[in-house]
């Protein structure tokens, strides 16, 4: 049915309506209140008959063309101010929208870096360490310290001004990039990743977990931040999220040593990621990393005066907020001569407890953080189980109430009712009917007072440090994979996780929160495609099909001061 022009006059002013008589009532208020300001319960439209109602179906009005209606009323703050006026953001749709603008919209999809002969190791790489949005913040600030890049004809030797400037580039497009100028400076940076094949054609394979610890060390270099107020010297970008520190202890086996009085050596060193060794005993994460903080080291006694073997423990004194994890996968064979690979099957969790590798120090922080984090959880789940149970027996009274007076339900069996047996706690929440509205309210004071209770129980110099994990449990976000037997060949990919879609919430602080969806971006060469989270658990390897090589960690979520306040 057509729409019928009408006029709408209110306060001296004429509007011009288009009303539709399949619409109602309501529907026709809203249209007001785009023009008016004046909210659809404030309105007073004046029809034959009385007063429009909501529910009143328009064609009911017979309204002709050019028919006038008179409307009262005012807006809830007694003028027209707050009349919807144009939205501030002017509306752009795709096709008025440009390469660099639509590769920027959120959720779309990032783009693929174009293979340009063996660089898949490099690849992937980089596609994992994009997963780092400080880093790309920070790269975006950096500016060489000679005031300009160094080059080399068309070639920049800075490592890390080409890869801010790939990153740019990687930013507004969704195509495959050719990653040329970074892949140049880094074979002149390190003369290995020039490595001509062994056939002739081409370049040679090479290990992404040499590539990625050559960047990362170059970036340790260059990329410098400001180290806080009070300060002048700058500190490197990746101590402050990226690296960790052990505290290890060298003592010779040997009793005879001990005998002799020689003491045990302490050390506090530096580390850019946490390797997982494997061997025939080793069969998760955990293990390997257990295996790895203890090792023989054959050297010089100074008391025997002769090499002995020795024992170095080292425990982690500072947890980085991005922990790199390393699958040694890869040895020297002899007979070949080449790099093979242990082909063994190793699980990984997407949520990894570290605190057991700490110092007994660092331990004594983290515990309670990471125990309370445990407990909100429960809680959390506890209450949405409750409320679950609630909505399932107020169904069942609503269809006992429909289907009329029955006889007494037989009491179920333990078997039976497995699934609905409830504790005296959720007995009592399924008795007390609560609204959604009551449960939210309910839910939203129980999250402020943990919040509360948990952010007062972070170390007060861990909080200081917003570079660093304050729980010890991280949750992982990115893995470079690798497909075949050998590190000369083969073939890497990887995957990072989707950053969650940034929606309206009053609650969280700025009125923003990020909805996770649990999907992932796998970049496998310049082809990106979307996976469940299913897809990561197959990564932990057992053959030559793609077996995880690099895991990259972050830190979880811990409330901050600003979400805490009243």
């Amino acid at each position: 049915m057509a729409t019928i022009p009408v006029i709408v006059k209110h306060q001296g002013k004429a509007y011009n309506i288009e009303l539709d008589p399949t619409s109602n009532g309501e529907i026709f208020k809203f249209q007001l209140y785009s023009l008016t300001g004046v909210e659809p319960e404030r309105q007073k439209i004046l029809v034959r008959g009385g007063q429009l109602k909501d529910e009143t179906e328009l064609s009911t009005l017979r309204a002709k063309p050019g028919q006038t209606f008179m409307m009262l009323g005012t807006p809830s703050s007694g003028d027209a101010a707050t009349a919807l006026g144009r939205p501030k953001e002017v509306t752009k749709f795709f096709e008025d929208m440009t390469e660099a603008e639509i590769a920027r919209v959120e959720g779309a999809t990032p783009a693929g870096l174009q293979n340009l002969g063996n660089t898949c190791y490099l690849n992937a790489t980089l596609q994992t360490l994009r997963g780092v949005p400080e880093l790309q913040e920070e790269l975006l600030r950096y500016k060489p310290s000679t005031g300009g890049s160094e080059s080399f004809g068309m070639v920049s030797l800075d490592l890390t001004g080409a890869l801010r400037d790939l990153y740019k580039q990687m930013s507004e497009t969704q195509e495959g990039f050719p990653p040329l100028m970074f892949l140049n400076a880094l074979r002149i940076a390190f003369p290995q990743f020039a490595q001509k094949a062994k056939n002739g054609h081409g370049y040679a394979q090479q290990d992404a977990e040499e590539a990625w610890s050559q960047i990362v060390s170059q970036l340790r270099q260059k990329l410098k931040i400001k180290s806080g107020e009070g300060t002048t010297e700058d500190m490197s970008f990746i101590d402050k999220y990226l690296a960790g520190r052990f505290e290890s202890t060298l003592e010779c086996d040997e009793t005879a040593a001990k005998d002799a009085g020689e003491m045990p050596v302490e050390t506090s060193d530096f580390f850019l990621k946490l390797d997982c060794h494997i061997d025939k005993d080793i069969n998760h994460l955990r293990d390997g990393i257990l295996a790895s903080l203890e090792e023989k080291i054959e050297k010089r006694s100074p008391t025997l005066e002769r090499d002995a073997i020795y024992t170095k423990r080292s425990l982690i004194s500072r947890l980085p907020k991005y922990l790199t994890v390393h699958f040694v996968r890869f040895f020297w064979k002899r007979d070949t001569q080449k790099k093979a690979k242990i082909m063994r099957k190793v699980s990984f969790p997407h949520e990894l407890d570290v605190v057991e590798f700490c110092t007994e120090e660092l331990k004594s922080h983290l515990v309670p953080v990471r125990d309370k984090v445990r407990e909100i959880r429960k809680d959390e789940h506890d209450m949405e189980r409750a409320r679950k149970r609630q909505k399932l027996a107020h169904k069942r009274e609503e269809e006992a109430k429909a289907d009329g007076p029955a006889e007494p339900l037989e009491k179920k069996t333990a078997t039976e009712d497995k699934d609905t047996k409830t504790d005296e706690k959720d007995q009592d929440a399924i008795l007390t009917w609560k609204t959604d509205a009551e449960f939210e309210a309910e839910r939203t004071a129980s999250v402020l007072a943990a919040k509360k209770e948990l952010y007062s129980l972070i170390n007060p110099e861990l909080a200081a440090d917003d570079g660093a994990n304050k729980s010890g449990i991280y949750e992982l976000r990115g893995v470079v994979t690798h497909q075949g037997a050998s590190a000369d060949s083969g073939h890497y990919t990887s995957y990072v996780k989707k950053q969650g879609k940034l929606v309206d919430d009053p609650k969280a602080p700025g009125g923003k929160r990020r909805e996770e969806d649990d999907k992932w971006w796998w970049f496998n060469d310049d082809k990106v495609t979307e996976v469940d989270a299913d897809k990561i658990e197959t990564l932990s390897g057992g053959g030559e099909s793609h077996s995880a090589l690099i895991l990259l960690y972050r830190a979880i979520d811990l409330p901050t001061a600003e979400e805490v306040k009243e």
